[in-house]
């Protein structure tokens, strides 16, 4: 077998958990962007099981181009309603028709597998959303040219071959900022969510510190329903914000300030309060990759990809799996590898050329004191070598739903 191009070197920086600001981002699950993310995705899953189901492998398709037209609504305290219903489009390529090599044909109702998973997703995680009467969901998948059609190989063993020529990115350790901000918003649509049903699903957390100072700013959409009025309003924006000032002690001992739903005007009325608990009822529209990179963050002192990594098919096509695999391996190598505190991954594809082997595996290393890179290269290079060869891995984990994409 061909020896893998993996290279190992000093980063040309410090670790971001020393830069004098960081900023951190994460669109929850409610945001329309993560909508239209989760429901690509969702979809992806369904489809990848059907045909494994039905022809016994993964056919071609992609659902990454899934859009969402925001509705129009009139929330009020105790209950308003939605006057024009949310505009959700899947829409991507997908086989419908496949010949094997015995001649036998297969009909795969790709349309009524996408309405399905993307009704059951929505339904899951938008528990306030009417799916009568506040979301149109609408499917359009077209076949995709003759020969992406086929680009899987027969072989069970065989490794596929990248479909582009593109790059994925990731990083490990989270810094204290970036774990705060992504647990922040984990733990009001989990656990908070659970006895606090005020608490809508499109909560946006901001992340900014500028040397030991963390300030978090927090958008929480409050569902009406659960508000009876203005000082009960006001009583649950002060709890969520005790709440995660609670929270960042966990994970860090730094300064913390915490802002939530600034634009709120108390004197005016104008407050975030919604009928459904997320902003696309009302002119905030979505698209997938417009959010949370494969890590679940946006992270403007990091490199990133601007790929998207939900909808993509998981078997070659390089905008999910290099995104997937370079965050995995560089979990990995921090994980047993001693001496790092800052690790980035970069894997570059070529079409054509086995996802295995990528035409480089590009590793900057932020070492601790007293270690050189020159000390743990041996070492990173075993763990990313190990992770390659079982790149195919990420497949199944994906069409079962055990990776995230955003």
């Amino acid at each position: 077998m061909t020896e893998r191009n993996i290279r190992v070197q000093p980063i040309e920086r410090g670790a971001v958990e020393d830069e004098a600001v960081e900023i951190v981002e994460r669109k929850g699950v409610g945001h329309p962007d993560s909508i239209c993310d989760g429901v690509a995705e969702h979809v992806s899953e369904a489809l990848a099981q059907a045909y494994l189901d039905r022809v016994g492998r993964v056919l071609h398709y992609n659902t990454d181009e899934t859009q969402l037209v925001a509705g129009t609504a009139a929330p009020a305290f105790g209950g308003g309603e939605v006057v024009e219903p949310i505009y959700l489009l899947v829409v991507g390529r997908a086989t419908k028709h496949y010949v094997d090599d015995e001649g036998e044909e297969y009909h795969v109702p790709v349309d009524s597998i996408a309405l399905e998973a993307a009704r059951e997703y929505l339904r899951e995680t938008l528990p306030e959303l009417d799916l009568e009467t506040d979301v149109i969901v609408d499917v359009k998948l077209g076949e995709g040219s003759g020969d992406l059609q086929d680009v899987f190989s027969e072989e069970e063993q065989a490794v596929p071959e990248a479909n582009d020529t593109s790059f994925g990115v990731g990083h490990a350790p989270l810094t204290e900022t970036e774990e705060l901000v992504l647990e922040t918003e984990r733990h009001l649509n989990g656990p908070y969510h659970d006895e606090n049903l005020a608490i809508g699903q499109d909560v946006k957390v901001m992340g900014k510190r500028e040397g030991d100072r963390i300030d978090l700013t927090v958008a929480v959409a409050l569902v009406d329903r659960h508000v009876p009025d203005m000082d009960a309003y006001r009583a649950e924006i002060e709890a969520v914000r005790e709440e995660i000032e609670t929270l960042a002690t966990d994970y860090t001992n730094r300064d913390v300030t915490v802002h939530v739903n600034t634009a709120d005007d108390y004197e005016e009325g104008s407050v975030y309060l919604t009928v459904t608990g997320t902003s696309a009822e009302q002119g905030d529209d979505g698209s997938v990759g417009r959010g949370n990179r494969a890590n679940g963050l946006i992270t403007p002192n990091r490199s990133m990809s601007m790929e998207a990594t939900s909808g993509k098919n998981p078997v070659n096509h390089i905008g999910k799996i290099y995104n997937l695999l370079s965050t995995q391996i560089a979990e990995s190598v921090v994980a047993d590898v001693e001496g790092i505190r800052d690790l980035r991954v970069r894997l570059l594809s070529q079409i054509g050329r086995p996802i295995d082997q990528p035409h480089v595996a590009d590793v900057h290393v932020v070492t601790e004191e007293g270690v050189t890179v020159a000390d743990i290269e041996a070492d990173v290079r075993d763990v990313v070598d190990t992770e390659l060869a079982n790149v195919t891995d990420i497949t199944q984990r994906v069409i079962d739903g055990e990776l995230g994409t955003f």
